[in-house]
């Protein structure tokens, strides 16, 4: 069986036919590079604007997913201009439910600035009216006739009461009438000594004084009531006079704007009923008492300020929101609070806007398993893009604990388009078990792990190094670099036709070699550097890779890299560290025995087997019975075990090395231990493709290193997997130089030839092999072992003859014996 070439182990590009010197010269790209199916469906979800078509993008990790659609959407808002600007307003009606206006980019702020220059303006300018000697005098006057109508009536009042013998009193409690006699006042005692009939005289003159003084007091209260609104006229029309004139100008720059103007006229009826609090009558004291904070001084006018809640006044374009922490509150917002004297206060400045907010009109980006994770999160998020509003409330009351009193802001109208990033199990279970998902993600833009190496994918991955470089400051590629990322990128992809679209991953390659570049001095990043990048985390995370291959070279892990030994041979398989992976070559045996037991699988057993690999030896059951049992019946007893393996063992990847065990066996051929296999197999025998190729063949290579390479081993794999071989370099020289070799099958049949060197053979129309193959020395032993069992009853057809027993030992035919 000829082996393959070097040449077929490994894509090499020429750095000659590359298009620059160096990426320096390479326009970056700003396009989203190899996924045009998922570019397609992101344009669509973008494009069209009914409820309900938001975005899944789906991928595995460290694809670069979350860089490439903030790139791709940034371009996109680019080419429209800035959404409108949110702002919450007081509900002079009603405190506890703030008022939200939408207004044109840039106005928000200009509003709020406005109002806060107005309220300046005002308590500045009321202060200084009411001050000026025109108010005063005008406010002296009112007092000053006010007083002279109440001296007049009570001067009037006390003359009567003079005449009555009688006077007036004035006390804390009121005023009162005393009696007189002699012209002067009697206390109580003097008074009890008069005769009763004096007395009973002054009480009739009392109470006749005391109903005119009570006629005489509700003069003064309306005289004092209507003095109190004449004052209040003239504050109202000195106050109306400064805030009229500051008005104007507002009601003629927001006139086009009807709630905004809505607004202003109710500032303006509030100042003119709370103009106490502009002259200083609640003003703080300055005694020092904490009456006197600079904050209970501003609090009364808080409620004439603007809240600008979204600002898009410097936004070019639409927004494009990446929140990396979706909260609660740092996507729906969130009322804050302030501690005064012991006390919760809020208002409606106090309004936070969360990353819908700030997303309004635009895009929102968020990672789908860090929303899932959150605490009400997606139920909030589904919420707000059913209602297309959003909702600021306090988590707590959803969680049932106590609350304080807090605001109930009005809803902001929500028009953004929600972009979810995560792999595509995320997808597939939301899909499956939230039935509103569907609804509201009817997008799904998949990428692709992997590209064609097209001439134009090939540019425009060149062009991605560009960016990187350049974004990053990092040293650009030369031509043999950029030729040698390119075949990480194949190797990656695991196809000499394909690039690997894992970004993250091929950028974490340039950075680190962009670091060997600046130790070495070198103006660009080579080969070289790209090479010691690519060691060096080989280096930093093989440790347990490095203690298998002295185990094995200790022969305290059983390999043999040489000779032949019969139902033995050497399987490969990759393990995983997470950042890691690397092959490791596994000792398979196969023993069998008459019987009528099949192929037992230990692994499974044992429950060390995954459900695929126990699929894997069931199939061998299926080969087993199409290819032999046709000509007699399968009397065999067979056991397949994965020696010195601990750990759990999964995939169908060395059933075809199990089947070349067992058939080793059967035929009583030694097969090569210096071959190793990989490799699936169907039950007609066909040899099918596996992941992880390149690894295996590496690992079986560093063992038959460690223990001395003799030119006569090498790997069997599925023929189907030619085409994804891109392995290491050293490997390849030693195929070239015929210490190693890589050999390809297609069919069983072809591969136990090439095991045991000797052919399989064919069947005639009889069902006949030839003699001196390995499938006619297998027919010999399945009969051999037929024959043996003759004489030995089958234990299933024992219990089917003898039921069982009833207490007193009588049978019973009618019931079945189970295990």
């Amino acid at each position: 069986m000829p082996a393959l070439t070097a040449e077929q182990l490994r894509r090499r590009y020429d750095p000659d036919t590359l298009p620059a010197e160096t990426t320096e010269a390479v326009t970056p790209l700003e396009d989203i590079i190899g996924q045009k199916r998922a570019v397609t469906a992101l344009r669509f979800g973008l494009g069209i604007q009914q409820i309900g078509y938001n975005v899944f993008v789906a991928g595995p990790p460290g694809m670069g997913k979350m860089t490439a659609v903030q790139s791709f959407l940034e371009r996109v808002a680019r080419a429209n201009g800035a959404p409108a600007d949110w702002v919450y307003v007081n509900n002079f009606g009603d405190a506890y439910q703030p008022s939200v206006y939408r207004l044109p980019a840039g106005m928000g702020r200009q509003l709020q600035q406005d109002m806060k220059a107005l309220i300046d303006q005002v308590r500045r300018g009321l202060p200084k009216a009411f001050e000026s000697d025109e108010y005063s005098s005008k406010h002296d006057a009112c007092l000053r006739e006010f007083n002279e109508q109440r001296e007049l009536l009570i001067s009037q009042l006390s003359q009567e009461a003079t005449k009555a013998g009688l006077a007036l009193e004035m006390t804390p409690v009121g005023v009162m009438v005393i009696p007189m006699l002699g012209g002067r006042p009697l206390n109580e005692a003097e008074f009890q000594a008069l005769p009763p009939a004096v007395r009973e005289d002054f009480t009739h003159r009392r109470e006749a004084i005391q109903e005119k003084m009570k006629a005489v007091m509700k003069k003064v209260r309306d005289q004092e009531r209507a003095t109190q609104e004449k004052l209040q006229a003239l504050d109202r029309q000195v106050t109306l006079y400064i805030v009229s004139g500051l008005m104007e100008d507002l009601n003629e720059k927001y006139a086009q704007m009807p709630e905004v103007a809505g607004y202003l006229v109710a500032v303006q009826k509030d100042i003119l009923e709370n103009i106490g609090t502009f002259k200083g009558e609640q003003a703080a004291k300055g005694d020092g008492s904490p009456m006197s904070t600079p904050w209970l001084e501003e609090l009364p006018f808080r409620k004439y300020y603007v809240n600008a809640l979204v600002d898009n006044s410097k936004q070019e374009g639409l927004p494009v929101i990446v929140e990396s922490n979706p909260t609660y509150n740092n996507l729906f917002g969130r009322v804050e609070k302030e501690t005064q004297f012991g006390a919760l206060y809020t208002d409606f400045t106090m309004i936070k806007p969360g990353s819908l907010h700030r997303a309004n009109g635009g895009y929102l980006v968020v990672r789908a398993e860090d929303l899932l994770r959150n605490l009400f999160v997606w139920d909030g998020l589904k919420r707000a893009l059913r209602s297309r509003t959003i909702e600021i409330e306090e988590v707590s009351e959803r969680l049932g604990y106590l609350s304080t009193k807090t605001l109930q802001p009005q809803p902001v109208p929500l028009d953004v388009k929600v972009v979810l990033i995560g792999n595509p199990m995320t997808y597939q279970l939301l899909y499956a078990y939230d039935d509103e998902f569907p609804e509201i993600f009817r997008v799904k833009a998949d990428f692709d792990t992997r590209m064609e190496a097209s001439n134009g994918n090939t540019r425009d991955f060149i062009a991605f190094i560009a960016t990187v470089c350049s974004k990053e400051s990092l040293k650009h590629l030369d031509r043999t670099g950029v030729a040698r990322l390119l075949e990480h990128a194949a190797r990656l992809a695991e196809d000499q036709t394909k690039l690997s679209t894992h970004f993250g991953a091929l950028a974490d390659v340039i950075r680190e070699a962009h670091y060997w570049a600046l130790q070495a001095n070198r103006p660009y990043i080579g080969a070289d550097e790209i090479r010691k990048a690519l060691d060096e985390k080989v280096y930093r995370a093989r440790q347990a890779q490095d203690h298998i291959d002295e185990a094995i070279a200790r022969d305290i892990l059983l390999i043999d890299v040489a000779g032949a030994t019969t139902g033995q041979v050497n399987g490969l398989s990759v393990l995983s560290l997470g950042d890691y992976a690397f092959g490791r070559p596994s000792r398979i045996t196969a023993s069998v025995t008459p019987g009528r037991d099949g192929v037992l699988d230990i692994e499974r057993e044992v429950e060390l087997g995954g459900p695929l690999h126990s699929k894997g030896v069931l199939i061998l059951n299926g080969y087993l019975m199409e290819r032999y049992g046709a000509a007699t019946p399968l009397s065999l007893s067979a056991r397949l075990v994965f020696e010195q393996s601990y750990d759990g063992v999964e995939g169908d990847s060395a059933s075809s090395a199990e089947l070349y065990a067992l058939l080793s066996a059967l035929a009583g051929l030694p097969i090569k231990q210096g071959v190793a296999v990989t490799g699936s197999v169907n039950q007609h025998g066909v040899v099918q493709a596996i992941g992880g190729v390149n690894e295996k063949i590496e690992g079986f290579y560093e063992v038959c290193l460690a223990k001395g390479l003799s030119g006569e081993q090498g790997v069997l794999i599925p023929q189907s997997n030619a085409a994804h071989l891109m392995l290491r370099d050293d490997v390849v020289e030693a195929v070239r130089a015929g210490r190693f070799h890589i050999w390809t099958v297609s069919t069983i049949d072809e591969g136990i030839a090439h095991l045991t060197g000797v052919p399989a053979g064919q069947p005639d129309e009889n069902g006949q092999f030839p003699p001196e193959t390995v499938d006619y020395r297998i027919m010999q032993k399945l009969i051999f072992f037929g024959e043996s069992l003759k004489g030995f009853p089958d234990e299933d057809e024992d219990e089917k003859k003898d039921p069982p027993a009833t207490a007193d030992g009588t049978a019973r035919p009618d019931e079945k014996k189970t295990g």
